[in-house]
């Protein structure tokens, strides 16, 4: 089953059934039109979630996930998910809470393929030097993604 949804970034269209939610992709062009009467029922939670965490209502996503990919990539997705909300971690980082320092070319290989957009927080991880590097979706929504998760407050001057 499938929905969409408008975001700031693009149409997300959210995939999955019983089992979980298998996929959250963005795209500029709605592959349906979005609607709010149709929602399969196993997609309306993950709807209202990315609804909240875009109105800045959510930080921590609870849905039963179900994406697919080697055991590898789905130990990578693991340690995604220990990312806090509005923290960033290095590839070398997650290679190292991997158990290997070696293996940050599969980490970051593994990041890239992550089927579930922002629920699965790859934007947070960044290049050991800070630099915004790799992102399927264009570093500009990933740019936007770490601004909207730790917006910098500017103090008044007087």
């Amino acid at each position: 089953m499938e929905t969409c949804i408008e975001t700031p970034l693009g149409t997300a269209i959210i995939s999955g059934d019983e089992n979980g939610i298998t996929s959250v992709s963005v795209t500029k062009e709605p592959k349906t039109k979005p609607s709010q009467d149709n929602i399969p029922v196993y997609l309306k939670e993950a709807v209202l979630q990315l609804k909240e965490y875009f109105n800045g209502e959510r930080d921590v996503f609870d849905l039963k996930l179900n994406p697919s990919g080697t055991e590898f990539q789905k130990k990578v997705w693991d340690e995604l998910l220990k990312i806090p909300f509005g923290k960033t971690v290095s590839y070398l980082d997650i290679a190292k809470r991997l158990g290997d320092p070696k293996c940050i070319r599969a980490a970051a290989t593994a990041n890239g393929k992550n089927p579930l957009w922002i629920v699965i927080p790859c934007h947070r991880v960044i290049g050991s030097d800070g630099s915004l590097t790799g992102y399927a979706g264009g570093l500009w929504r990933k740019k936007w993604l770490l601004d909207h998760e730790n917006p910098v407050k500017q103090q008044s001057l007087f």
